[in-house]
C-alpha cells in the first residue's frame, strides 16, 4: 500500500493541482523501504501525471479557442517556438508551479509525444533521484 500510495500522490502532484509528493517519498525511504521501488514508482506516476496534463491540451484546445482564451495564429506562432526549444523546456518540467502548466502547453500545441515523453521522464525521474542522493 505504500508503494502504490507514493505511485497516486506523485501522480496527482503533476497534473494541475497542487500537490508535492517530495516529502512522502524521503519518508517512505527513511522509513526503510525499497529505495529503488519508491523511485520508480514516484516517477512511474509523476510521468503518467504529465501526460495526463498532455492529453488535456492536446483535446482542449479546440475548446480554448471556442471560448476565444486562444487565437489560432498565437497557437501556431508558439508552436513554432514550442518546435525548436520545446525539449529543453519540458526538462523543466519538475519545477514546482512552471513545470505542469509546461506539460498542458505541450499537449495544446501538439508537440511531438515521443520527444515530450523522453524529456519529461528524464526530468521527472532525475529530480526523485537526485533529491533521495542529496538527502540521504
Amino acid at each position: 500500500m505504500i508503494y502504490a500510495t507514493l505511485a497516486f500522490v506523485a501522480f496527482l502532484s503533476a497534473t494541475l493541482l497542487p500537490m508535492g509528493s517530495e516529502a512522502l517519498l524521503l519518508y517512505d525511504v527513511k522509513e526503510g523501504h525499497n529505495v529503488y521501488l519508491l523511485i520508480f514508482l514516484a516517477s512511474f506516476g509523476n510521468i503518467l501525471g504529465s501526460c495526463l496534463n498532455y492529453y488535456l491540451g492536446l483535446k482542449g484546445e479546440s475548446y480554448l479557442e471556442d471560448k476565444k482564451y486562444l487565437k489560432k495564429e498565437s497557437i501556431l506562432k508558439y508552436k513554432k517556438f514550442f518546435d525548436k526549444y520545446g525539449a529543453y523546456s519540458l526538462l523543466l518540467a519538475w519545477l514546482p508551479i512552471v513545470g505542469d502548466p509546461l506539460t498542458f502547453v505541450a499537449g495544446v500545441l501538439k508537440y511531438d509525444f515521443k520527444i515530450f515523453l523522453a524529456a519529461v521522464s528524464l526530468a521527472k525521474a532525475l529530480r526523485y533521484i537526485l533529491l533521495v542522493y542529496l538527502v540521504f
